[in-house]
């Protein structure tokens, strides 16, 4: 156990309610956590990181390029089903560094298209019963019909129960609509912020839109009182294929993730490992990724967090790394202990 380790698990605090809601109403605990510690002798993982990214860039070449890096093998989806899972959780025009960038969703679509995919962009806003009207602040509604691409609105499509296969939460079935259990690849595309109850959202986090409104209510109640940390690793243990392209060019740092401030980066972030992609963006964030309560709890199955099985393509971590600001919050200090250095 590492000094760091140590430290966090013997610090004493009293849960406030973003807390309770944090950890979960069954209390996740440092007991199931250390139950599902990551595995020291996980196989690697890739992430592919890339500097200097705009979104009037050449956002396809990168995201092509970071597929390739991380091994991706693009030929095995020609006429497959591909679905684009974009952050579009409460869209305003005043704030649009809170959701994915319609250039990143059409970027990521001519990218499949061209490997001979089939292409859906879905999304069931965890904030807006309006999905329509959703598309219309973010400007993705205009960028699909421009791009020719087919739009699921998960927050109503018919769904059908699977089997929990996480089983971290109370939850003994899940339920997803129709586009995410006939598709071959759920691609996660969320934007890299902060979070006011576990300090950071990122491809893990962003997969709360795929679950439907109609039986999760809004904003996702039923995921909130099962425990945020043990539902998102249900929800990515039960998934179908998955992999991440991550919006780390404009974010957002503080109150987030929907009341943060801007804080530009520049980045694309690329990996078929949902949890290696999140443990690279907190410590770009200058986050203990091992503070972040479903990192902390993700099965070995799911990937590896631990910086020596992550092989950094493209930039390195500390190359590119700049301290996020987070919320001044007793459940949110562990994250940033002082004098750490997670990169």
């Amino acid at each position: 156990m590492s000094d760091l380790t140590r430290k966090n698990q013997s610090t004493s605090w009293k849960p406030c309610r973003r807390t309770v809601l944090a950890t979960g109403a069954a209390g996740v605990a440092s007991v199931a956590a250390a139950k599902y510690l990551p595995s020291q002798d996980r196989s690697n993982a890739e992430v592919f990181i890339a500097r200097g990214q705009s979104y009037d860039g050449p956002l396809v070449q990168t995201i092509r390029d970071g597929l390739n890096a991380c091994g991706f093998d693009g030929k095995r989806y020609r006429g497959k089903r591909v679905l684009l899972k974009p952050n579009l959780v409460e869209p305003s025009r005043e704030r649009r560094h809170m959701t994915t960038h319609p250039a990143m969703i059409i970027a990521a679509a001519e990218v499949f298209r061209a490997w001979g995919a089939t292409v859906t962009v879905g999304e069931a806003p965890g904030h807006v019963r309006d999905t329509q009207m959703a598309l219309v602040e973010s400007g993705v509604g205009e960028a699909l019909r421009d791009g020719g691409l087919d739009f699921a609105d998960l927050n109503y499509q018919a769904v059908k129960a699977k089997r929990n296969r996480g089983g971290l939460s109370a939850l003994r079935e899940i339920y997803f609509p129709e586009s995410v259990l006939t598709a071959d690849l759920v691609v996660s595309m969320p934007k890299m912020k902060t979070h006011h109850w576990v300090g950071l959202t990122c491809a893990m986090k962003n997969f709360y839109g795929v679950l439907p409104g109609i039986k999760y209510g809004w904003p996702k109640n039923v995921l909130h009182h099962n425990g945020i940390p043990q539902t998102v690793v249900d929800i990515n243990s039960t998934l179908p294929n998955t992999l991440a392209i991550v919006d780390a060019i404009d974010c957002m740092e503080g109150d987030g993730p929907i009341m943060g401030s801007l804080k530009k980066m520049g980045l694309v972030l690329v990996s078929q490992s949902l949890p290696a992609v999140d443990a690279t963006a907190a410590r770009i964030m200058h986050l203990d990724p091992t503070a972040v309560s479903y990192l902390r709890i993700a099965p070995r199955s799911l990937g590896t967090i631990v910086p020596r099985q992550i092989d950094q393509r493209g930039e390195s971590i500390k190359s590119v790394a700049s301290p996020f600001q987070i919320l001044d919050e007793p459940h949110l200090r562990q994250l940033r202990p002082a004098g750490a250095d997670f990169t």
